[in-house]
């Protein structure tokens, strides 16, 4: 098989590994580019590992840019959020990817060092062994171990859990959109949950609250507000984001804003908005 055929197998992979380690689709993106051009200097007839050489290369990629990223996300503008993905049914279908690629989970992987952030995903969402993690990270197999353990137990600390069927995520969304775009705050606070909060990311470009809003009421006519401030001739979309029903505002083919909704007993309970335009290069049509 050749280089480019073996590696165009096994790019959904790699993009997936390095999105879900540095919640960043541009990012996620460079690494496969950069994965590519180590794998055609390599003498394919040698690799007895395919995967576990391509996992191991964007990964480590992955990592090396995670720890700048952490040092320029200090300085970021306002909350940063990770960037909107479209994701396909065979995400959704799966509890384990939808879970692991969500933005809430994204959210709560940013509190790990780079290096429990690579274990966990690896382990957790594409279910490699311990003693494949270590392999693909050059690691030993004992330190692992324990960087999984620390990993896990600092997620559950801080993850929430949210409802996970699919179509009351769905039915919920579509309220949500309909409220929104007829700017009916009864509506849409119906579908909040009392103590819901909004976290958006626009970067400093856009006019996006430069600080999460808490309570239905204030979030309810925060997104009002929002609303009525959509581009002329712009439309909204129920699309696939992250795993899950999300919505996407298009102004011609052009993403403005795209929005993930997440749900606890029914209500929302968690609402991410991104208007960064820089960040939503994963949901361009």
């Amino acid at each position: 098989m050749s280089a480019e055929r073996t590696f165009s197998e096994h790019r959904g992979l790699l993009h997936a590994v390095a999105y879900r380690v540095l919640g960043s689709v541009t990012e996620a993106e460079d690494v496969v580019q950069d994965a590519w051009l180590r794998w055609s200097r390599v003498d394919v007839a040698t690799v007895v590992d395919a995967e576990g050489y391509l996992v191991r290369v964007a990964t480590r990629l992955a990592i090396d840019r995670l720890r700048s990223a952490q040092v320029r996300r200090e300085h970021y503008v306002g909350p940063w959020l990770p960037e909107p993905l479209l994701t396909g049914p065979d995400v959704a279908e799966s509890a384990v990817l939808a879970d692991s690629v969500s933005t809430a989970m994204l959210f709560v992987l940013e509190t790990l060092s780079p290096m429990e952030r690579a274990v966990f995903v690896l382990s957790e969402a594409f279910g490699y062994s311990h003693l494949e993690t270590a392999r693909l990270l050059g690691r030993n197999h004992a330190s692992v171990r324990q960087v999984a353990h620390r990993a896990k137990k600092a997620v559950e600390a801080r993850r929430r859990r949210y409802d996970t069927d699919e179509a009351t995520k769905r039915q919920v969304t579509e309220r949500f959109l309909a409220a929104c775009l007829g700017g009916d705050l009864k509506s849409l606070m119906e579908v909040l949950a009392p103590d819901v909060t909004m976290v958006s990311d626009g970067g400093g470009i856009t006019g996006a609250p430069r600080k999460p809003i808490h309570g239905y009421e204030y979030v309810a006519r925060a997104i009002v507000i929002l609303s009525k401030r959509r581009p002329d001739g712009s439309h909204a979309q129920v699309l696939q984001v992250n795993g899950g029903p999300g919505i996407v505002v298009y102004s011609g083919r052009s993403p403005v804003l795209a929005i993930t909704l997440h749900l606890l007993d029914g209500a929302i309970e968690t609402v991410h908005v991104v208007s960064n335009p820089e960040k939503l290069t994963g949901v361009e049509m």
